[in-house]
């Protein structure tokens, strides 16, 4: 029997193009805008983007044009003197110290902060039982106020009296009671900042060096134990490389906390009227503070902290730059 050849095939068809609508066929619709959803979102987010953009990007352009000009007692624009302000502030030796001990500060303050967490988020993920109280317990310091962590530091546990908790535990082992906040050599109000520092802010980073932790799977170190691997090999060849995204950004989020530091230095050392010009130790947010509220120069305060906003962005470039931050992994 002779085979049926197959149907003829359009030109169109062959050649791939959609076949063409039948005749009747009504066309396709554009959907409409639904009003009442884009109204409803304006009602909710115009006021929160009113705001924000008021009272945040209007006033950083505000404080701008204000370091550009001489306003004194008053956030009036007027007289514009151009970068003098600049110019001032960097000349001046007070500012300049104060980036010097800021920088001291950050430079010892951030590597034993990662290393105080990153070791206890390795001792809370080996824990089994209880892990969750754990870090409930060592996250709550993150929740509470530098204000008052300041002044129950400052009243209660280094107040300088012989019954402050300090001096009371130092006396067990033989010790005189300190005026801590007050001695400057040795300047032992660095144990009083370092302290507070530590206790706020271990936790916080604690927690996220144990999500990098839940997040390395478990069959890499069963992989390494098989090939005899234990302990501090583990730590430098599976740990350590499996958290590096989370290192660099925890770093990076140190650093920038550690340069904005003001609220525990204010506090710690504020006496009365005279704020904080007389403390043994002041970061540039505080010469700020004094220069804007104290001695109402606005626009050497807003040229401050410029400086210091460019200060933390080249900082964070350069640590990204040399960490890698942000790329792609290989």
């Amino acid at each position: 029997m002779m085979k049926s050849a197959p149907p003829p095939t359009l030109h169109h068809e062959r050649a791939g193009c959609p076949a063409a609508e039948p005749r009747g066929t009504a066309p396709v619709r554009r959907s409409r805008p639904d009003w009442r959803a884009w109204g409803a979102f304006a009602l909710l987010a115009g006021p929160l983007l009113i705001g924000l953009g008021l009272f945040k990007y209007v006033a950083i352009g505000w404080s701008f044009l204000l370091s550009l000009s001489e306003a004194r007692g008053t956030i009036a624009l007027g007289h514009w003197v151009g970068l003098d302000n600049y110019q001032a502030l960097l000349s001046d030796a007070v500012f300049r110290k104060s980036l010097g001990q800021i920088l001291l500060f950050t430079l010892f303050i951030v590597p034993v902060t990662f290393a105080a967490s990153l070791g206890l988020a390795l001792l809370v993920h080996r824990i089994r039982r209880g892990r969750a109280v754990l870090r409930t317990a060592f996250l709550i310091p993150a929740a509470v106020s530098y204000v008052a962590a300041s002044l129950l530091w400052k009243m209660s546990l280094f107040n300088g009296l012989p019954s402050g908790i300090a001096n009371t535990i130092g006396g067990w082992f033989g010790m005189e009671a300190v005026p801590w906040l007050q001695t400057t050599s040795p300047p032992l109000y660095w144990v009083v900042l370092v302290t507070l520092r530590l206790w706020l802010q271990v936790g916080f980073y604690m927690v996220l060096f144990l999500a990098g932790l839940q997040g390395i799977p478990k069959e890499m170190y069963e992989a390494a134990a098989l090939d005899g691997a234990t302990g501090l090999r583990l730590l430098r060849r599976i740990t350590l490389p499996m958290l590096r995204n989370t290192s660099v950004a925890v770093l990076m989020l140190q650093f920038i906390a550690a340069f904005q530091a003001f609220d525990e230095f204010y506090n710690l050392f504020n006496s009365g009227l005279s704020g904080s010009a007389a403390a043994p130790v002041r970061t540039p947010l505080g010469y700020l503070y004094d220069t804007a509220m104290g001695s109402q120069n606005y626009g050497l305060g807003s040229a401050g902290a410029f400086v210091l906003t460019a200060l933390i962005v080249g900082v964070t470039l350069i640590q990204g730059r040399l960490t890698g931050f942000g790329k792609g992994e290989e």
